[in-house]
């Protein structure tokens, strides 16, 4: 399991690779300077559309030597965490609204030896999870609705980002930041207190696993955006 720290991470989401080439994909964005590879999990049943199953994070798990981030946009979720987990994921995140008994849920992740995250929906409000911060280790706020890529940041959840930040004080817990994340939008989410930035189109647009460059350039302007301001 990955250490703690409040490092910047950027962690692409392989919803904008290729789906044919997923294992060459996130080899790619791995050599090409990433630090998390972000998994989206996703039912057409809690968000519409299909994308990948526990199958799929096993195979992809040979190809990926960073840490596996899986976002379970799933319910009812409960059934499904020791597939994952046995799939290799190292982070299970799943949305407050997914369990009926989101405290029981995250101890499932974690008796797994997984640190156990919590996704926030644009409407769901920071004080979901207020009394339960000690069993959580990564809180990812969502900036755009959940379901599709390519969608615009939600500017009014730098708030929520501020508000969270100040509810785990000295808490190990990691806050991620999910939908619209662009060298134009990173520092806002990262001064109001994120620590992993999600990115999906901006880092795999003009890229393949043959101009696998375009995506190291990416990664670097995205890192270079926060440095200049």
């Amino acid at each position: 399991m990955h250490a703690f720290d409040r490092t910047i991470k950027i962690a692409p989401s392989i919803l904008s690779a290729d789906f044919a080439n997923l294992g060459a994909e996130c080899r790619a964005i791995e050599a090409q300077g990433c630090d998390w590879v972000h998994v989206d999990v996703m039912d057409g049943h809690f968000v519409p559309n299909i994308t990948f199953g526990p199958q799929t994070c096993a195979a992809l798990r040979h190809h990926i030597t960073t840490v596996m981030d899986v976002h379970l946009m799933i319910t009812p979720v409960d059934r499904f965490i020791s597939f994952f987990a046995d799939a290799g994921a190292d982070v299970i995140t799943i949305h407050a609204e997914a369990s009926p008994h989101l405290n029981s849920s995250l101890q499932n992740i974690k008796s797994f030896g997984k640190k156990a995250g919590v996704a926030l929906n644009p409407s769901t409000p920071p004080e979901t999870i207020e009394y339960i911060l000690d069993n959580i280790d990564l809180i990812c706020v969502m900036t755009v609705n959940p379901g599709c890529a390519g969608q615009t940041f939600i500017n009014s959840q730098i708030d929520k980002i501020k508000r969270l930040r100040q509810m785990i004080e000295s808490r190990p817990i990691n806050i991620q930041v999910d939908g619209g994340i662009t060298q134009k939008t990173a520092q806002a989410a990262v001064t109001a207190g994120a620590d992993v930035l999600v990115s999906g189109s901006s880092i795999f647009n003009g890229g393949s696993i043959i101009k696998q460059h375009i995506y190291g350039e990416n990664i670097r302007a995205l890192r270079s955006s926060l440095r200049k301001n």
